[in-house]
């Protein structure tokens, strides 16, 4: 694997923003135009996890960048707090401060500065972060009230990869409607290339609709789409969340060096970039697109 440079916490401007950004960048150690990924975080996890992708994504050459977003436990904003409310739009928000401030954000990493290209931007989130990801390539998070949902789709961001996602909002139990009232994704406008990730043994308790809930992204969602079908795989899709992690419950690393590579090469391929292709074992999954 190449080398790597990782650099945590770097404190990202956020002018009114409740607490500091702190961000975690991962890059090869060589190489230049390099492109940028953001990686939006599981609810309650942070910067510190999901390193079999973000070591993955990097040592293939890209400058992985992940925020800690209000909802992690390391932060500990939860329900009945100031601003829980909207922790699904400062999620989106912090995403874009890092492009915004990406001058500051490079040159606070030794040895990176000059190395980047600001204009191959790709997103990534898993679970709760896939509709953070999502919201940059044109996902709308729809009130349950007025129905309505803001555009916060950022024309930088060209492709996207989408792991463990919530589906439409109206097929949450009522229990979950009343914890999480901002999982209510609308897929219409999320016209930019994107993969889905989904296992088909995720039963998520949001939903009783089953696996299938999570393949929502790919099915409702126009434009040109990929789905990867992880077989067996749960939540935590074979272990992304980190080596040894607690939340994993289907821990396969056959089942992760799959993601690693599919994902990889398809981000590659989204930003115009030297791609190897895929060829996915049938035993594993079963990759689709349109």
């Amino acid at each position: 694997m190449e080398p790597l440079v990782s650099v945590k916490p770097l404190i990202v401007s956020a002018p009114g923003r409740d607490g500091d950004l702190q961000v975690r960048v991962s890059a090869p150690a060589s190489g230049d135009g390099l492109p940028i990924l953001l990686f939006a975080h599981g609810f309650g996890s942070s910067m510190h996890g999901y390193g079999p992708l973000t070591d993955h994504w990097a040592s293939a050459g890209f400058v992985v960048v992940q925020p800690t977003f209000p909802d992690s436990r390391t932060v500990g904003v939860g329900p009945g707090d100031p601003g829980w409310a909207d922790v699904w739009r400062t999620r989106v928000a912090d995403l874009v401060r890092v492009l915004d401030a990406w001058d500051e954000v490079e040159r606070a990493v030794p040895g990176l500065a000059g190395r980047v290209d600001p204009t191959l931007v790709a997103v990534a989130g898993h679970s709760f972060g896939g509709q953070s990801a999502g919201s940059l390539l044109g996902l709308r998070v729809l009130d349950r009230v007025t129905g309505e949902g803001e555009d916060l789709s950022d024309p930088r961001v060209r492709t996207g990869v989408l792991l463990a996602t919530a589906g439409r909002g109206s097929d949450m139990t009522p229990e979950a409607v009343q914890m999480l009232p901002f999982i209510n994704p609308d897929f219409s406008g999320m016209t930019r290339p994107a993969l889905i990730v989904a296992g088909d043994r995720d039963d998520s308790p949001l939903s009783g609709r089953g696996a299938d809930w999570m393949t929502d992204p790919y099915h409702l969602s126009p434009g040109p789409k990929s789905l990867l079908t992880v077989f067996g795989g749960e939540h935590s899709l074979g272990g992304i969340p980190g080596y040894e992690a607690a939340e994993t419950t289907d821990e396969n690393p056959a089942r992760v060096a799959m993601i690693q590579q599919v994902t990889t090469e398809y981000l590659k391929a989204g930003l115009g970039l030297a791609s190897s292709g895929v060829v996915v074992s049938a035993e594993l999954g079963r990759l689709e697109s349109r």
